[in-house]
């Protein structure tokens, strides 16, 4: 056992209090001077997606409001993992944040090792946008509400298709959920992206779809695809007279795409009220609004206490729906 170092003369030993304190003083000093540089955001989608234009709009303005420069890294690979590990494995320090989707609750089911917690290696900052899916159908198909459309699949079990942009991809899991909350048998065909599954199913080979909305909008306001209902929780401004699914039948079903800020553990609680604050302010910015909308999604905002609960709660649902539907992927 190693001797122990006698104190200096006329030292005193540092109570467990003295120390939090001292530490505390620490934090809120470090709070008060960030940022000092360039912030980093890690964004683990290629560019051009929804994710990174969502992303690069609320960087935009974190910046404005910092005055200093803050970098979008963009980090894609592995179903958005090899971004996700580098944000959990970054110093906690607030200069490497991570803008992230509701993959993030999704890939904890699908992938079993990843190689962090989704909960645990991670500080919830903000819930920043909730972009709302859309239950549309082919004409032929005949439906026009979401009765419409369960009592023609109940009538046709294995039938009616619908096509995603990948096997455990958010269009995909949307409809295995409503799938399964409506107790009807329609079957899955992945494709290689959105486009051309909506190709597919605007040219009738596919009947049924969870479309993001402003990929789908264009199509229902053309009358080339039937609006059935959207997946959120609330009707959207794009199309307020589009009844939600929850409000059709099937109470508390929910299946926005969903974006937010996080950190990784163990960040000083003042700097994540700072980061929280920051974003909110940001959040009622009516440019910013505008750029959302542009991607069918609004501001949401919240603690970072309610956004960890959120996550929590959209990685036990989707957890759910995969083991229901028994999603597998390669």
């Amino acid at each position: 056992m190693p001797a122990t170092r006698p104190m200096p003369a006329g030292s005193q030993p540092v109570s467990g209090t003295a120390l939090a304190i001292a530490l505390t003083g620490a934090a809120w000093a470090a709070a008060a001077a960030y940022p000092d540089k360039a912030v980093r955001m890690v964004v683990p989608f290629p560019p051009g997606g929804g994710t990174d234009v969502v992303a690069r709009g609320i960087a935009l303005k974190f910046g404005e409001l910092w005055n200093q420069s803050v970098i979008v890294d963009n980090r894609p690979g592995a179903a958005a993992i090899i971004g996700t590990e580098i944000i959990a494995r970054a110093v906690p320090d607030g200069y490497t944040l991570g803008f992230v989707s509701m993959t993030h609750s999704i890939n904890v089911s699908l992938y079993p090792k990843l190689p962090y917690d989704p909960v645990a290696d991670f500080t919830p900052l903000i819930l920043v946008a909730a972009a709302p899916n859309v239950l549309v159908a082919h004409p032929s198909v005949g439906a026009k509400t979401v009765a419409d459309l369960v009592r023609i699949a109940r009538a046709r079990p294995g039938q009616l298709n619908f096509p995603s942009s990948g096997s455990g991809g958010v269009s995909h899991l949307a409809a295995e959920f409503f799938r399964y909350t409506a107790g009807i048998d329609i079957t899955h065909v992945p494709y290689r992206g959105a486009g051309p599954a909506l190709t597919a199913l605007l040219a009738g080979e596919m009947q049924l779809m969870m479309a993001t909305t402003p990929v789908a909008l264009p199509q229902m306001k053309a009358g080339k695809l039937a609006a059935i209902a959207l997946a959120s929780r609330e009707r959207s401004p794009l199309a307020p007279e589009l009844p939600t699914i929850a409000e059709s039948g099937y109470p508390g079903f929910e299946a926005d795409t969903w974006y937010g800020v996080l950190a990784p553990a163990r960040m000083p609680a003042p700097l994540v009220a700072q980061i929280n604050g920051t974003d909110a302010k940001l959040l009622v910015q009516a440019d910013l609004k505008e750029r959302l909308a542009r991607e069918g999604a609004q501001p949401a905002g919240g603690t970072p206490d309610e956004f960890g609960a959120y996550i929590k709660s959209e990685t036990a649902k989707w957890a759910k729906v995969i083991r229901a539907a028994k999603v597998r992927v390669d």
